[in-house]
This record gives C-alpha cells, sequence and structure tokens, in this order.
C-alpha cells in the first residue's frame, strides 16, 4: 500500500499551481475539500490523516463521503459536486502516478455528478438600493469605507474576491475607472458612474499610508477578507431594514449585490446615455425574467416575446427593414441603470 501524503502534497503544491496554474482561490477550494474528505475517512478508519493509504479511498468510501455532506452536513448538490470535482481532478493525477491503482481509480471516477435545480436568482430592488447604499455613516472613516466598497460592488458588479483583491493600482485617475483580473482570468476596465467614482475618492483621500496595496483594510491595516466583507454588508443591511423593512426577508450576501431589478444585471454599457442602460435581444428558446451576469460594456436581457417572432424580426433587420427591428418596451426602457447615478463619471 502507498502512502497518500507524497500524492496530496504534489498535486495541491505542484500540479494545480505550477502545472495547471491554478488561481489562489481553486487552490484553497480543492484544499478544503480534501480536509473534510480526510476527516471523514480518518474517524470511519480509526486512523489519523497522516496515515492514510491511497487504496483505503476508495469509490464506496468516497460515496459514503458525498453522501455525508448531503445528509449530516446539510450541505448542497452543488456543494457535494464541487468536493466530487476536486476529488476526480486528484484521481486523475494520481493514475500517471501509480498504474497499480488504475482499476481503483477508474471506478471512483464513474461516479457521477448529482443534477441540480436551478433556482431564481435573489435580487434587490430600487428601494432596498438605495437604503443599503445610505446606510453607512459617511461621518466617520469606516463609513466612508463602507459607502465606496459597497457602491464599487453594486457599480462595478464585482465578485466579492475581486472587490477584496482590487489594488490602489487599479484604480485610474480621478477613479473615472478600476481595472480587474477576475474569475477564469478575465480582464476587463470597468467605467464608474460619478456617485461610486466620488465614494471612492473620498475613501482614498482618507485611506492613508498602509503596507498592504489593496484598496479596502481594516481597522488594523490589513487586506479584508470575504467574511469581513459579508460581515459588514450584514450589519448595513440590518441598518437599511429600518428604513427598508423588505430587506428583511432578503438574505442579502456580497454576491446579491451583482444583481438588482428584474432583467437587469451588473456591468452595463457606460455609453448608455441619460441612465437608461443598452438592451440587446438575445436569441434564446426560453425566457426567463431575470438573468445572471452579462458581459462587461453590454446589458443584456432575455426577450420575452415567442422565439418565432423574434427570428422573424432578425430576419427583417438582416434585410434592412429597421421598421421591423424589435423594439425596447417603454417599461424595461424607463429604468433606470444605476440607483447612484445616471451619468459617466
Amino acid at each position: 500500500m502507498s502512502s497518500l501524503a507524497p500524492h496530496i502534497e504534489a498535486f495541491l503544491r505542484e500540479h494545480l499551481p505550477r502545472h495547471r496554474a491554478a488561481s489562489a482561490h481553486t487552490c484553497d477550494s480543492y484544499a478544503y475539500s480534501f480536509q473534510s474528505l480526510f476527516e471523514f475517512a480518518a474517524r470511519r478508519l480509526k486512523t489519523v490523516p497522516s496515515a492514510l493509504m491511497l487504496e483505503q479511498l476508495d469509490a464506496p468510501l468516497i460515496a459514503a463521503f458525498l453522501e455525508h455532506l448531503e445528509s449530516a452536513r446539510r450541505n448542497s448538490a452543488q456543494t457535494r459536486n464541487i468536493g466530487l470535482a476536486a476529488i476526480r481532478s486528484f484521481f486523475r493525477f494520481v493514475q500517471h502516478r501509480e498504474p497499480a491503482a488504475l482499476e481503483q481509480i477508474r471506478r471512483i471516477l464513474a461516479i457521477p455528478y448529482k443534477k441540480t435545480d436551478t433556482r431564481l436568482v435573489a435580487h434587490l430592488d430600487k428601494a432596498e438600493l438605495q437604503a443599503l447604499l445610505d446606510a453607512p455613516d459617511p461621518a466617520n472613516r469606516d463609513g466612508i469605507r463602507d459607502r465606496a466598497m459597497l457602491h464599487l460592488a453594486v457599480c462595478a458588479g464585482l465578485r466579492v474576491s475581486e472587490l477584496t483583491g482590487l489594488c490602489v493600482s487599479d484604480v485610474a485617475a480621478q477613479c473615472t475607472s478600476v481595472h480587474v483580473l477576475g474569475k477564469g482570468r478575465r480582464e476587463r476596465a470597468l467605467p464608474l458612474w460619478k456617485p461610486a467614482a466620488s465614494a471612492l475618492r473620498a475613501w482614498l483621500a482618507v485611506r492613508g499610508e498602509v503596507a498592504t496595496p489593496e484598496v479596502f483594510v481594516n481597522a488594523r491595516g490589513e487586506p479584508f477578507s470575504r467574511w469581513g466583507v459579508a460581515y459588514v454588508l450584514r450589519s448595513h443591511a440590518d441598518t437599511a431594514s429600518l428604513v427598508c423593512p423588505s430587506l428583511r426577508d432578503k438574505q442579502v450576501s456580497p454576491h446579491v449585490l451583482r444583481h438588482y431589478l428584474p432583467f437587469l444585471t451588473m456591468s452595463c454599457d457606460a455609453s448608455a446615455s441619460a441612465g437608461v442602460p443598452r438592451i440587446c435581444w438575445t436569441r434564446r428558446a426560453e425566457a426567463r425574467s431575470i438573468t445572471r451576469h452579462s458581459f462587461p460594456g453590454v446589458q443584456t436581457v432575455e426577450a420575452t416575446r415567442p422565439l418565432a417572432a423574434r427570428e422573424g424580426n432578425e430576419l427583417a433587420e438582416h434585410r434592412g427593414d429597421a421598421t421591423d427591428r424589435p423594439q425596447v418596451s417603454s417599461e424595461i426602457s424607463q429604468i433606470p441603470h444605476r440607483m447612484i447615478g445616471g451619468e459617466a463619471s
């Protein structure tokens, strides 16, 4: 029997960061999945994690661990699939190092992912977003920081990891835009509206000289963690719920800030005039009331008309007949692009 320790060490310290160039977030997610797996296996086999052998992690034990995640730990099917993805990636790596374990690895790789439901995307409406942005107190340093953080999260549609990892060097002069290297190594330059730019300038003016390059730092001068952002957001959501009671019925998380209002998502076109976003019809067979994430620079709204009607308009547009092009309804076109301002800074 071969020890598991050298294989998992090579996988986490060499294969993922060096050979696969995986991000730090991916490495941390995989390491957490294996921590849970090894704790479960150690209890089941009555040993310690450092003494686990590769042959002990067979398909029945992996299947029992996945069942444990959903039954005992109350994890969702999505979380189960994330753990399974890490396990399968590891055993695909091990199969080139331990040929004698190929049959064991084949059985583990045959464990299927569980199908999941697509849930309705949580979002904030106009009044809720305004109350949340007004919650921080601009009279003190923490309030200035939190106001800038919330404005930037909403205006640019940043993920929490992008928000906490944003450096001072990524902010353009006069805070007119920010440069973000986000999920999947997608590089984006996002323009900011005047209120967001003003809030960010106010924070940078009082931020002071700190050792860390990140824009947002805590009271100790250290970069914010994702849990720190969630804590700050929860405290301001409690304050905003006094003004907007509907917030009490919603679970406000950093990711929810990327969604506001039905039919709208983040990263709208900054060139839209009078605060009205550019609406683009997408060719989809099924209509949904709330979309997920749009691409920077373009606001995407899925058409709610029948597919045949949309295809007819697309054909007319291709022929040059401008009168038959799809028209944006007056109700949607009047929805403001941002609660926090309508002009680009």
